[in-house]
């Protein structure tokens, strides 16, 4: 080899060095992303949150068939989502692949959003089908907008520029969940304060607000932000089957690893859609429910940080069993010890109690950041697996798999959001005005408590557990980095070479 090939080869590697290390992100396109994560985000947080209580304590609909709602819905929204993912994936416009999706689902998942928080006053059978209606065309909606998720493996190729980005974000998330926290009080007190407004009408209202938030930002992201990872032309996705594409994903193995672990991480969603009844019923306000999140939130300002710390010194695999495991073993010594210590009932020594329960909460509530931060670092990683691998990012296809097994544990969580206040005999109380009431049956108490924590620590404990089988770590992981580095930087050129050969 002579020595002018030789420095051509050294160019060569420095060029694709500086492709991987090179700064893409501008602060103008840094504040967009930010801001479409803010607003769905919390948006989602609004509805996980009061969705259920709402169609419950206002729509008036019955708990089973609020179960079997979901139950449906889910299995229908999983069955859209292999459209979507191959619809998603095979998108070539001179926007992108991605960013299409923030506007063309929009007016689905807004009519969708707002009909779950009207109550109209219908007869029973005509509410189930309201509110069968509502769930599906939301959902259908978040199908195709759920392609704005891949954003952050497309956004740049630089690894250290991503995950900083999915740090900044994660922690501007936390600003955003002062906004539904805001609710209980609002509920509690505007209804006092003037007699005009209602409970029912507090929650619509802020429904309203959280959709157009969300749907603004996601419009201001269209026009923000860029794709920059080079992917295949449209001409090369059509030589890879589908079904190539699908075998490739079934032998990814840390995919399944996180599939895993997610599935497992969903059946927390049981313990919160209990929390309303928790804080009404248990401690006798909901406006302890804004109490609460006013000092649990606190350590997630430190927690997303030390996220992005632990990721970098342990890597994302073991930050993701750490964060599993304590958070199982917080909310099982929680659900031992009881909300009401100090006292034969919460209100027997109501000041302590409730510190006791802030407290607790606070401490299970450690990992949850941990969580969030780590969960988009190991897709990502999966996805770079993929590509790696085999030379492609079907990343909504991957996706789509993923929603299965989310969908799978989404329709078991959602029936047993509702069947598990069937089991407990729980009835909705309310006043003569329409505003809810607590109970006082010490049966039904200790079954929301249960509720409350069982599921919680069992879907941490297995999440944490469930990335023993994640590969994506020591020499296995530097490998993938350095060839993956080189896999770009040639497909690249060839795209770069193409352009200009048109061109001319």
């Amino acid at each position: 080899m002579t020595e002018q090939e030789i420095l051509s080869e050294e160019y060569a590697e420095l060029d694709k060095l500086a492709y991987t290390k090179k700064r893409y992100l501008s602060p103008k396109e840094i504040i967009a992303y930010v801001l479409v994560n803010f607003g769905q985000k919390n948006l989602s947080q609004f509805i996980n949150a009061y969705k259920e209580f709402f169609m419950i304590q206002f729509l008036k609909l019955n708990t089973t068939a609020y179960a079997y709602i979901n139950l449906f819905a889910s299995v229908y929204d999983a069955l859209d989502d292999t459209i979507s993912g191959l619809i998603i994936d095979r998108t070539r416009t001179r926007w992108g692949r991605i960013r299409p999706f923030f506007i063309i689902p929009l007016p689905l998942w807004v009519v969708g959003g707002v009909m779950m928080f009207t109550a109209p006053n219908i007869s029973s059978t005509t509410k189930i089908i309201w509110a069968l209606v509502a769930i599906i065309i939301y959902g259908l909606g978040m199908s195709y907008f759920g392609a704005w998720g891949l954003m952050i493996y497309n956004i740049t190729p630089n690894n250290d520029e991503r995950n900083n980005l999915i740090t900044t974000s994660k922690f501007f998330e936390l600003f955003g969940t002062w906004l539904p926290s805001l609710v209980p009080v609002l509920v509690q007190f505007l209804p006092k304060l003037n007699s005009n407004i209602t409970m029912k009408g507090v929650y619509t209202g802020f429904a309203y607000f959280m959709i157009i938030l969300a749907a603004v930002f996601s419009i201001y992201g269209f026009f923000n932000m860029r794709e920059r990872v080079p992917l295949q032309s449209r001409e090369e996705m059509n030589e890879t089957s589908v079904l190539e594409s699908i075998k490739q994903i079934f032998t990814n193995r840390p995919l399944f690893a996180i599939i895993f672990a997610d599935f497992f991480n969903n059946f927390k969603a049981v313990g919160g859609s209990s929390e309303q009844y928790f804080w009404l019923n248990n401690t006798g306000n909901l406006a302890n429910q804004t109490v609460c999140g006013l000092f649990t939130g606190i350590p997630n300002y430190l927690m997303v940080p030390l996220a992005a710390k632990m990721i970098k010194k342990f890597g994302a695999r073991t930050t993701a069993i750490i964060a599993g495991v304590f958070g199982g073993v917080a909310y099982t010594l929680l659900f031992i010890i009881g909300y009401h210590p100090f006292g034969q009932t919460f209100n027997d020594n109501y000041i302590l109690n409730l510190i006791w329960v802030v407290f607790g909460l606070t401490i299970c509530g450690l990992p949850n950041k941990l969580i969030n931060v780590v969960g988009p670092v190991l897709c990502a990683e999966t996805f770079d697996y993929m590509e790696w691998k085999h030379g492609l990012r079907n990343e909504a296809l991957v996706t789509t798999v993923q929603g299965y097994f989310g969908k799978l544990a989404a329709s078991v969580t959602g029936w047993l959001s509702g069947m598990v206040l069937t089991w407990i005999n729980y009835i909705p109380l309310t006043d003569s005005l329409g505003n809810a009431v607590p109970q006082t049956d010490p049966k039904m108490l200790n079954g929301i408590w249960a509720i409350f924590c069982i599921l919680p620590a069992l879907a941490r404990g297995l999440y944490g557990l469930a990335f023993f089988l994640y590969p994506i770590h020591g020499n296995l992981k530097n490998q993938m980095i350095a060839e993956l580095a080189d896999i770009r930087a040639d497909r690249l050129a060839e795209q770069e070479a193409a352009q200009k050969a048109r061109l001319e």
